[in-house]
């Protein structure tokens, strides 16, 4: 694979993995539209380790918190703030899991990579956040995170193993719709990726054990890296428009995206 499309897919999926626009669906895309050869899982993999250190150095002081709560949810006390997160994050979890491997044992995952897929639910699930963003009431903030809620928000992650979907526009569609305010909707949404992308990861790489070998270590170390750094700039820029804007362009382009490949894929 050359150098251009390795770090093309890095920041493709760097960029789009936290924005709700879908990154598996423009992953998928790609090499559709373009006849470019497929990446391949190995770079799944490591375009997703790129992604999953971003969104935890980010979230640092969280993520810590949640480490610190595992010793004693293991133990089967959910009594601090660490154990109450990292609780809910593993209740958030087990929907996508459960889907994803329902999805695979099947092969039904391999018939939902069509443009014409993509493009009805870019379009669709574009709407819904824009509807729910809109609707939506501010009464939470992520401290009033409950497991009935990590249940809840973990059904829309579930939903989102459909390209086009987009894993965070689906979970925060869903943290609006429960009455979040945005960036703790955001928030949760950041946080709940990091099970979920440790999980999708470890399946796939499961898949490429034992098939790599050195040129392919450096085409995904290289890939890695750019994913970080692009996933950080992602996240960053995300986070500073929801201080003072909404969802809305992301729907914006969504839409115009949706309505495109749609054209494309019945012409």
């Amino acid at each position: 694979m050359s150098l251009f499309q390795l770090i093309l897919v890095a920041l493709i999926q760097g960029l789009t993995e936290f924005l709700p626009v879908s990154s598996s669906g423009h992953l998928i895309l790609l090499p559709s539209l373009t006849g470019m050869q497929d990446q391949g899982q190995a770079i799944d993999v490591a375009v997703h380790i790129g992604t999953l250190f971003a969104v935890i150095l980010f979230f640092w002081a969280d993520v810590r918190i949640a480490a610190g709560g595992m010793g004693r949810l293991v133990r089967g006390k959910v009594d601090t703030q660490g154990a109450r997160l990292a609780f809910h994050l593993a209740i958030a979890t087990i929907p996508v899991v459960i889907f994803g491997l329902i999805l695979k044992l099947t092969g039904i995952d391999a018939l939902l990579r069509s443009v014409a897929l993509i493009g009805w639910t870019m379009l669709i699930f574009g709407l819904v956040l824009y509807w729910v963003d809109q609707k939506g009431a501010t009464m939470k903030t992520a401290p009033d995170w409950s497991t009935k809620d990590a249940f809840i928000m973990g059904l829309w992650q579930a939903i989102a193993l459909i390209p086009g979907t987009s894993r965070s526009g689906a979970t925060i569609s869903g943290a609006r719709q429960l009455g979040y305010a945005r960036e703790d909707a955001a928030k949760l949404s950041m946080l709940m990726s990091i099970p979920t992308i440790i999980a999708s990861g470890a399946a796939l790489g499961a898949d490429v054990l034992g098939t790599a070998d050195m040129q392919l270590a450096k085409d995904s170390a290289i890939a890695a890296a750019f994913a970080f750094v692009a996933a950080l700039l992602a996240l960053s820029l995300m986070m500073r428009l929801l201080k003072s804007v909404s969802f809305t362009p992301y729907v914006i382009y969504r839409i115009f995206l949706g309505i495109a490949l749609l054209a494309f894929a019945y012409s």
